[in-house]
């Protein structure tokens, strides 16, 4: 039987996954693939500590050029993450007429159009199926199950550790900053979870999927990303009271020849069914023409689910150089490229939850409802809400207002208005909704 052999950068946690999975289920992915994947190198800076796998350490070298340049090598699986040696040796494996396999959500976001060039440059293949999700296929849902749909829009909690905390914050009725710290304490939150709470971790992602979707190269910074960092408890309650959940959403849709993306807290209907997407699960919501609503659902990271997938697109990669011939080399195809554009944040479209601490005087309300209408802000619904977070004498009460739909830029002109005229002591909170 003929022999792949795999070299991979990076022996963290998914790399030991892919190395343990590789040597352990060696047979059964020859009978399946007719083809035996080899384990041949593995590359990192640390090769003394013990990853719990039993691996030959005359396998394991500190030199990642020393596996690209092996003959013996056919697939580098890069597994190392951001974008500085990862983008070195990643293009190096391509220009060297290595297939790739990545699960480097930033990498790609962020350099993706030029690895991908080069993955078409040299006629090999690229795949990322853990890029997003983990161990959910979505990436091969797009590529593959949907290529027969017009994607109307993807809905996608593409986040675990924001998940995790949100789900505290509602469930347990705790502050961010200790749901936070509880996510850290059970290991589902960095020691500095910036790219994850900021949201920039999920607009990686978003990037990716928007590009598979709709065919052209989607620049990061075009995206608005806010993430929860700021979010209260106080909302999570009140969006509860009305029947909703606050996740954090990435939003992808396609409005003739617009797109728009964007990375924010958004609340969901609990009828939705990615409202009941829990703890550090995630999801993806995609609607085609012909498939309607599909959801894929499942880890979005960890070693085990993340090294299945990457797994999967070595197994694919096999069958490929068995053929003779590759699938994915460009990576995302191009075929909109400047035909489509990304719609500016300002004029996106949506239902909103305003949430305004409002001066507790006679005609307060009036001159808020009035301002919002001036500016073409209709309201669907306005509530006052308890005040047992202040304090009797505050002199401001909680009114939360839904909207009906209206553009961003409408709402932040009138809530800029609405502030300016001193009837409020602090900003208003606004968030999205599905």
């Amino acid at each position: 039987m003929k022999k792949i052999g795999v070299g991979i950068l990076g022996f963290g946690t998914v790399g030991a996954g892919v190395a343990d999975g590789l040597l352990r289920n060696r047979k059964v992915m020859a009978e399946r693939l007719g083809v035996e994947v080899v384990l041949r190198r593995v590359a990192d800076i640390d090769i003394t500590t013990d990853r719990g796998i039993g691996i030959d350490p005359a396998l394991l070298t500190t030199d990642a050029m020393s596996v690209i340049n092996d003959p013996s090598v056919d697939i580098v699986v890069e597994l190392i993450g951001g974008t500085g040696v990862a983008k070195k040796f990643v293009l190096a494996a391509l220009d060297a007429g290595k297939a790739v396999v990545t699960a480097n959500k930033k990498l790609l976001a962020e350099y993706g159009d030029e690895i991908f060039s080069a993955a078409e440059r040299n006629g090999v293949d690229i795949y990322f199926g853990a890029s997003v999700g983990g161990g959910i296929p979505i990436i091969r849902v797009l590529r593959e199950g949907l290529a027969g749909n017009e994607i109307h829009s993807i809905h996608g909690i593409l986040n675990g550790t924001c998940n995790y905390i949100l789900t505290c914050m509602e469930q347990e009725g705790v502050a961010f900053d200790e749901a936070l710290a509880a996510a850290q304490e059970a290991g589902y939150a960095e020691a500095d979870p910036a790219l994850d709470i900021d949201g920039g971790d999920t607009a990686h992602k978003a990037v990716i999927l928007a590009s598979l979707a709709y065919g052209f190269h989607v620049p990061l910074e075009k995206v608005p990303i806010e993430g929860i960092r700021s979010l209260s408890g106080m909302d999570v309650r009140y969006a509860a009271g009305l029947g909703y959940r606050i996740k954090l959403l990435a939003a992808i849709k396609r409005d003739g020849d617009m797109v728009e993306i964007s990375v924010h807290p958004t609340l969901v209907p609990h009828s939705h069914m990615l409202a009941s997407v829990s703890h550090v699960f995630n999801a993806a919501m995609v609607n085609g023409d012909l498939s309607g609503d599909t959801l894929y659902y499942g880890r979005g990271a960890g070693r085990e689910p993340t090294a299945s997938t990457v797994i999967g697109d070595i197994g694919d990669i096999a069958r490929n150089l068995m053929a003779g011939k590759s699938r994915y080399r460009r990576g995302v195809c191009v075929s909109n490229e400047g035909r489509l554009g990304i719609r500016p944040a300002e004029e996106v479209a949506s239902r909103y939850y305003l949430r305004l601490m409002v001066r507790d005087k006679a005609g307060s309300l009036g001159v808020m409802t009035t301002i919002l209408g001036r500016h073409g802000v209709s309201i669907m619904a306005a509530t006052q809400q308890e005040t047992a977070d202040l304090p009797e004498d505050a002199g401001f009460v909680p009114v939360v207002m839904l909207t009906h739909t209206a553009k961003s830029a409408d709402v932040d002109a009138a809530l800029r208005e609405i502030r300016a005229a001193g009837v409020l002591n602090e900003d208003a909170v606004k968030l999205s909704m599905i």
